[in-house]
């Protein structure tokens, strides 16, 4: 007897939308790999980081509609955020300014 998969209807939308919106930051940034990490209740987050080194993120709610849409998208999808992969991110000014700057003392107020 063969199987039936319920498919949901929204939660395959959700899927295509995700998806394209990788297709997009791929084809901006010259293609693109991912990472997806489970985020708890509000589902998971799809890190991007395109071949000239810009970066990005999509949060999913659920790890399983983050791992088909990297797949649908057909991405390379990293187990971890980490070596050569964490490398390719090429971070400017703005970055620092805000991720570092608080933490190094960041922009004197006088």
């Amino acid at each position: 007897m063969a199987e039936t998969q319920q498919v949901d209807p929204k939660a395959e939308r959700k899927v295509a939308k995700l998806a394209k919106q990788i297709g997009a930051f791929s084809k901006a940034h010259g293609g693109a790999e991912g990472q997806v990490a489970y985020i708890g209740e509000r589902g998971a987050r799809i890190v991007l980081v395109g071949e000239d080194g810009g970066w990005g993120d999509l949060v999913a709610p659920s790890y399983e509609l983050a791992e088909k849409a990297v797949e649908k998208a057909g991405i390379t999808v990293h187990e971890d955020f980490d070596g050569e992969f964490a490398a390719k991110v090429k971070t400017g000014r703005y970055e620092w300014t805000r991720m570092a700057g608080i933490q190094v003392g960041g922009p004197s107020n006088g």
